[in-house]
This record gives C-alpha cells, sequence and structure tokens, in this order.
C-alpha cells in the first residue's frame, strides 16, 4: 500500500496498512518503539509516512525473530545513525541462536522420530515403549 508523506492517518488506517493490529500500534507506542503520535483537537491519533515506515520496520524485525528489545536497539542504532558494525553483530548473534533453535529441533526430531519407531501402536499402553521411555 503507497501512503503519501503528506496525508496523515488515524490509527486504523495505519495498523491496515503496517498489516498489524491497531493494540499493537498502541503497546509499541507505550513501550517507545514508535513515537508518541500527534493528537488532533478531539485527542485523535494522527499519523505519518515516518510512523508507517517504523512500524513495518518493527513487523519486519520480528518476523526474523529479533525480540521487541533487540527491535529497540536496531531502532536505536538507526535513529543515532550508528556503525552498520553493530547492526551486523545483532544481526549474526540472532543467525547463531536460530542455528543452535534448529539443531535443537533436529535432535528433537530424531528422538520422536526414534520414539515413534519403537512402538507400533498395538496392546495396552502400560507396555507402550513410548511411555517406558518416558518414564526413564
Amino acid at each position: 500500500m503507497n501512503i503519501s508523506s503528506d496525508k496523515p492517518m488515524n490509527i486504523s488506517k495505519l495498523a491496515k496498512s503496517a498489516q498489524v493490529a491497531v493494540d499493537t500500534v498502541r503497546y509499541y507506542e507505550r513501550e517507545g518503539l514508535l513515537p508518541a503520535a500527534a493528537r488532533t483537537a478531539a485527542g485523535y491519533r494522527v499519523y505519518n509516512a515516518q510512523s508507517l515506515q517504523r512500524l513495518r520496520f518493527i513487523r519486519r524485525s520480528k518476523s526474523l525473530g529479533f525480540s521487541l528489545h533487540e527491535v529497540a536497539n536496531l531502532l536505536k542504532l538507526t535513529d543515532s545513525d550508528g556503525p552498520s558494525a553493530s547492526v551486523r553483530d545483532l544481526t549474526l548473534d540472532k543467525l547463531e541462536l536460530v542455528n543452535q533453535k534448529i539443531d535443537d529441533l533436529q535432535r528433537m526430531r530424531d528422538a520422536l522420530q526414534q520414539l515413534a519407531d519403537s512402538c507400533d501402536g498395538e496392546g495396552c499402553i502400560h507396555h507402550c515403549p513410548i511411555i517406558e521411555a518416558l518414564n526413564d
């Protein structure tokens, strides 16, 4: 969705454009990830294209597995024109964690497959090799 930088948005339009929930926008504001919106005379929040861009940045970062704390660090680096080496370091740290999780999941898969292969699904649960293995 293309939003003109001079056209203000209400919270619903911002949320829809960024593909997040309205409550998410409010939460990110409370947490300081998204600057507080300007308000109309009636007290309604008004957002601009920069808010949309920042919200999309947050959403994309979260989709890559960055925690809100890590996203906050990325935003601080962006806001302060920090060194790209710091961004790379954060990314490499996240990549290492993802690789560790993949290794853990593969071990879990192998263990579950071994358990499943040990049981033919016949007979009483008291003699089930899966239950026996879990009790050991």
